[in-house]
C-alpha cells in the first residue's frame, strides 16, 4: 500500500481514496475490482484517487478504510487496447490562450499535438469522454478561470496533463483547440463508446490530410421509437418535461452517471398514489405550465412542486383536484399544472406507466450524456403501457419545499477538498446566503453570493469523481451544486457535499431562491486520514 494514501469524506456514502499517482490508482482498482467488499456499490478512478460509493447500512467508512489499506498495491497495472486515429480542425477558441500558455506558436502546439501518442487512462466526466494521458510533457495547461456553459460535441480540449475529446454537448472548463467530425459515444454501436481504457490514439490535423482518405467511422444513431399517433395528448408544455425514473446504476465504467429524478422521493410518491412499484417512470415537470388531455378514462397523481391542479372537462367545467392524490380523468378530461408557489420539478405518474422505450435499463433522461427518451413537448402523445398496478398509496403530507422568498438550509458534509480553502473561504462557504441563478440546470445549480469562496492557491486539481450533491468552486469563486445530471468527473475542488437527507431538497431549489449551507455530522476528519 502506498504510504501517501489518503481516505476523504465525501458525503454521507462515498469515500475518495487518495493515491500518489496514476499507476497505483489503477492498481488499486484492480485489486478492488478483483475482490469487491460488501456493501460497496461502485468505484469510479480518476487522475489519482478512486470514489468508492457504498452502503452505509451493510459496511462502514471505518471498515472500508481498514480493508483498502491492507490490500496490496505491488503488481503494476497494464492495459492494452486498440489504436485509433482522430482527424481534429485545430480552430479551437483557446488555441491562441493555450500557445501563449506554453510559450509556443499556434503552428507548433499543433504539430506536437499531432506528433504526440495518447493513452485513455479512465473514463469519466460523460458517457466516451476518455481522460488520455499523453508522452509529450509540453502538454499541462490549467483550466479555464470559469467554466463554459456549453461546449460543442466532438471539442478537442486539454486539461492539466490530460487530453479529452468531449462526445456531446455539455458545459465544461477545459481548454479548446479543435474538434472532429467523429462519434465519440454512440449508442446504436456494439461499443458505446469509441475509446475505452487502454486504448491508444493519434490526432490527425485534417488541413494537412486529403479528407477523402481521412479515417471513416459510421455515424448511426439509436434506434427511436416512432412518434405515437395516440394517447393522452399533451396540448401545452411551457418547456419539454423528461422521463424520469431512479436512474441507471452501475453504469460509470462505461461513463455514465446515475442521472434519475431531481427529487426522488417525490417521484416515489406520485408513483405510490397511483399503486405503481416506486421504480416507474414518471414525467418530470420544471415550473408547471403542462397541460395534457385524457383520450380515455385514466389514474394520475402529481407530486413534488405544489403547482395549483385543474380539472376541465369536456362541458367547460373546471374542478380543483388534490396535490399528492390520486386523480380520475375520464376521456376528454384536460389536466392543468399550473405554475408553482414552491419548489421548481413536479412529477405526473400514470397508474400502469407509460410505454417508453429503456436506455441503458432506465428511462430516464440524462441531460448531459445525452442518454434516453426524447424530451415531451406540446402536441406529443402519451401511451400507457397498461402495467399492472396495486392499491394506491396516501404517503400523507408532503415535506415543505423552498421559494423564493425565505432562505433554504442544507446540511453538509465538509471535503474532499475543503482543506483547498483558506479558514476565511470555509467561512464565507458557510456564513452567507447564496442565491440560485438563472444558469442552473439539471446538470449543476449555480449560485452567486456576494462574497466569493477564497481558495489558498491556484494549483490544478486533476480530474476525480464526483458525487451527486457535491459543491464544486471554480477559480471564479462561485460554487455550482452538482444535481442529477452532473458529470462523473470533474476537475475544480470540492468543498462539501449535500447530506443524503437534503438532496431531494437541493433538487427543488427554484431560481432565485436564497440558499445556506450548515456543517453537519462528524467534521473532525475533513482533511482525511492516511493509510499504513
Amino acid at each position: 500500500m502506498s504510504e501517501n494514501i489518503r481516505f476523504l469524506p465525501s458525503g454521507s456514502s462515498s469515500l475518495l481514496v487518495e493515491l500518489d499517482g496514476l499507476q497505483e490508482t489503477l492498481s488499486l482498482l484492480d485489486a478492488l475490482r478483483a475482490q469487491l467488499p460488501e456493501g460497496v456499490r461502485d468505484i469510479i478512478p480518476a487522475a489519482r484517487t478512486i470514489m468508492v460509493d457504498y452502503d452505509p447500512a451493510i459496511v462502514s467508512r471505518h471498515a472500508l478504510i481498514h480493508l483498502i489499506s491492507s490490500l496490496d498495491l505491488s503488481s503494476q497495472a497494464v492495459r492494452h487496447g486498440e489504436t485509433f486515429e482522430i482527424p481534429v480542425n485545430y480552430d479551437g477558441e483557446d488555441l491562441p490562450d493555450v500557445a501563449a500558455l506554453l510559450g509556443c506558436t499556434q503552428a507548433e502546439i499543433i504539430r506536437r499535438h499531432t506528433e504526440a501518442t495518447f493513452i485513455v487512462a479512465f473514463v469519466g466526466f460523460a458517457p466516451g469522454f476518455a481522460y488520455m494521458t499523453c508522452d509529450d510533457p509540453i502538454f499541462n495547461v490549467p483550466r479555464r478561470t470559469t467554466p463554459r456553459v456549453r461546449i460543442p460535441a466532438g471539442s478537442v480540449a486539454l486539461a492539466g496533463r490530460f487530453g479529452g475529446v468531449y462526445p456531446s454537448d455539455s458545459p465544461g472548463g477545459w481548454q479548446l483547440i479543435g474538434r472532429t467530425p467523429l462519434e465519440m459515444w454512440d449508442l446504436s454501436r456494439e461499443r458505446a463508446a469509441l475509446l475505452t481504457p487502454g486504448d491508444r490514439v493519434r490526432f490527425v490535423d485534417l488541413a494537412q490530410i486529403d479528407t477523402s482518405e481521412s479515417p471513416k467511422f459510421a455515424k448511426s444513431l439509436p434506434k427511436k421509437r416512432p412518434p405515437a399517433k395516440g394517447g393522452i395528448r399533451v396540448i401545452r408544455a411551457d418547456r419539454p418535461a423528461l422521463y424520469q425514473d431512479l436512474g441507471r446504476s452501475g453504469r460509470s465504467g462505461q461513463g455514465v452517471s446515475t442521472s434519475g429524478a431531481m427529487d426522488r422521493e417525490s417521484l416515489r410518491r406520485a408513483n405510490l398514489a397511483v399503486g405503481n412499484a416506486q421504480t416507474e417512470g414518471a414525467i418530470e415537470i420544471a415550473f408547471g405550465c403542462f397541460e395534457l388531455r385524457a383520450d380515455r378514462p385514466i389514474t394520475v397523481a402529481v407530486t413534488g412542486a405544489t403547482c395549483p391542479l385543474t380539472i376541465r372537462t369536456p362541458s367547460g367545467r373546471q374542478l380543483g383536484a388534490a396535490h399528492g392524490e390520486a386523480i380520475a380523468l375520464d376521456e376528454g378530461d384536460e389536466l392543468v399544472l399550473g405554475f408553482p408557489d414552491r419548489g421548481s420539478r413536479s412529477y405526473l405518474a400514470l397508474r400502469g406507466g407509460f410505454a417508453v422505450d429503456a436506455v441503458l435499463g432506465s428511462v430516464s433522461v440524462d441531460t448531459l450524456a445525452k442518454i434516453g427518451p426524447d424530451p415531451i413537448a406540446e402536441g406529443d402523445f402519451l401511451v400507457p403501457a397498461g402495467r399492472p398496478a396495486n392499491a394506491v398509496c396516501f404517503g400523507g403530507p408532503p415535506p415543505r419545499l423552498p421559494d423564493d422568498k425565505l432562505p433554504v438550509t442544507l446540511d453538509v458534509i465538509l471535503g474532499p477538498r475543503a482543506d483547498w480553502f483558506t479558514p476565511n473561504g470555509v467561512d464565507t462557504f458557510l456564513g452567507q446566503e447564496w442565491v440560485v441563478t438563472p444558469e442552473s440546470s439539471r446538470v449543476g445549480i449555480r449560485l452567486a453570493g456576494a462574497r466569493t469562496i477564497e481558495r489558498k492557491d491556484d494549483a490544478e486539481l486533476p480530474s476525480e469523481a464526483t458525487v451527486l450533491g457535491a459543491i464544486q468552486v471554480p477559480h471564479s469563486g462561485q460554487p455550482v451544486l452538482f444535481a442529477a445530471d452532473h458529470p462523473l468527473t470533474g476537475g475544480y475542488p470540492v468543498i462539501a457535499v449535500v447530506a443524503a437527507h437534503h438532496l431531494d431538497l437541493a433538487g427543488q431549489l427554484p431560481i432565485g431562491a436564497r440558499v445556506r449551507f450548515k456543517a453537519a455530522g462528524d467534521q473532525n476528519h475533513i482533511v482525511g486520514e492516511t493509510g499504513r
